[in-house]
């Protein structure tokens, strides 16, 4: 079972904010177990302390950062420290800042991450806790879609968005956030905005301690840092720094793979409000669960098969994989689940249609047939084995599909011929019906 955790001595940081341009110290101190995060003012004479949570975001603020406050006290900018806290997996923490907002460094999250390993993490006699959830969740606001799908880790798959000639799309798929894979794939990755941004920023009060050196700025014919790009698809990787900050206003770390299509801070911090609605506070029982073959937030016989799971035993690759997760059940073993976000920038979107999207019904269909799939090649006898399509038949569709739908494929088999058989598949967009068929599948030798 994991454990809770601080860091062994203190550390400090010191700079320029980004937003506000105020020098300030920051000092990380540890703390006992079930403390979680806090930022104390030691700049002001009753040294206020503000807990990183997301009931205490300044309402309206968190345009270009997460802002918190308390009885009109705020704290600029925290989505970099907290992301660090999250990835390293830092339960408790008391931070102590000189000004009204920790620096912004190098425009990533790497320097404090760097100074919280030097610090050292301690395990603590408390177990660790997570906010688990049994179904997906979805949040839609503007052009933001965000879903999580329950999981045994935090994963994310995000997506990015804008109308400019050089980012108008990015995507970046990371399986679980661990330190190893923070460090080395976001961590590095900087903070960034538009040239013609700028000047309307810094008149409303924002980016007085931008530069850069601590931001890439992005005109229409590139950028215009000396500095190269720390990685091809930089921004992405930027905004799913911030929005593992964000996710960690929940107090507690989440157990969800997320799915974001143009995250934003006041989105990212509205969904954490959302999912804590439907999630549940659990203690760690990892060693558990690999033991028993049982996934967070569900029966002990009913497994939830991540995205890197399903991609073990279906042989479906972009732009063809149409599930991101399975829910399968050992008590009932022809009957499975598959979930699919329906993303916007879906590549069958482009063509179908232009200014009016729809998923076409043949899509629905495949999603249902790769879940069959899954549910009968994640079998141990079934290795090494492929399944074909044989006929389609009785397929109706009832609604239309669209972006930012969550859809829920609900197969079970008709008939069972071990080699060949028959399945019932039905699609459900918030418990509506969308679409259901019967199917044939044919299952052969890989070779």
């Amino acid at each position: 079972m994991a454990k809770q955790t601080t860091i062994l001595k203190e550390i400090s940081i010191e700079g320029v904010g980004l937003h506000t341009g105020n020098k300030s110290i920051v000092v990380f101190k540890p703390t006992p177990a079930g403390y979680g995060i806090k930022f104390v003012r030691i700049d002001l004479p009753s040294k206020p302390e503000i807990a990183a949570l997301w009931s205490n975001a300044a309402s309206g603020l968190a345009i270009r950062g997460s802002v918190i406050e308390k009885e009109g006290v705020r704290i600029y900018t925290i989505e970099h420290i907290m992301s660090a806290c999250l990835a390293l997996g830092i339960d408790n923490l008391i931070i102590e800042i000189s000004n009204n907002e920790p620096p912004i460094l190098d425009g990533s999250s790497k320097i404090i991450a760097e100074a919280l390993l030097n610090g050292g993490i301690k395990e603590l006699d408390a177990p660790k806790q997570y906010y688990v959830i049994k179904k997906p969740v979805r949040f839609e606001s503007g052009k933001t879609k965000i879903t999580a799908y329950p999981s045994n880790n935090l994963e994310i798959d995000c997506t990015i968005g804008f109308d400019h000639p050089l980012l108008k799309y990015q995507q970046m798929s990371l399986g679980s956030i661990n330190k190893e894979n923070y460090i080395n794939n976001i961590a590095p990755a900087k903070t960034f905005c538009f040239d013609y941004e700028i000047e309307a920023l810094r008149n409303n009060g924002f980016g007085l301690g931008g530069s850069m050196d601590n931001a890439i700025v992005l005109g229409l014919d590139g950028i215009h840092n000396k500095e190269p790009l720390r990685y091809e698809d930089e921004f992405v990787r930027h905004k799913i720094l911030d929005l593992i900050g964000d996710l960690y206003l929940a107090g507690k770390p989440i157990k969800a793979k997320i799915v974001a299509d143009k995250p934003g801070h006041q989105n990212n911090i509205a969904f954490v409000r959302e999912f804590l609605k439907g999630a549940v506070l659990e203690e760690d029982k990892q060693s558990e669960d690999v033991m028993t073959g049982a996934n967070c937030g569900t029966s002990s016989t009913e497994r939830i098969l991540s995205h890197e799971e399903v991609l073990k035993y279906i042989p479906h690759r972009y732009p063809l994989l149409m599930i991101d997760k399975v829910k399968v059940n050992s008590a009932e073993p022809t009957k499975a689940v598959g979930y699919k976000c329906v993303s916007g920038n879906e590549g069958f979107f482009q063509g179908h249609f232009p200014g009016a999207p729809v998923m076409p019904g043949i899509l629905i269909v495949e999603a249902m047939a790769q879940t069959s799939c899954v549910m009968f090649l994640s079998k141990p006898e079934m290795q090494g084995k492929l399944a074909y399509f044989m006929s389609i038949d009785k397929a109706k569709f009832r609604i239309p599909v669209r972006p930012g739908d969550l859809l829920e494929l609900r197969v079970e088999v008709v008939k069972d011929g071990r080699r060949r058989g028959k399945m019932r598949g039905e699609a459900y967009v918030d418990g509506k019906l969308t679409a259901e068929t019967d199917f044939m599948f044919i299952i052969v030798d890989r070779q």
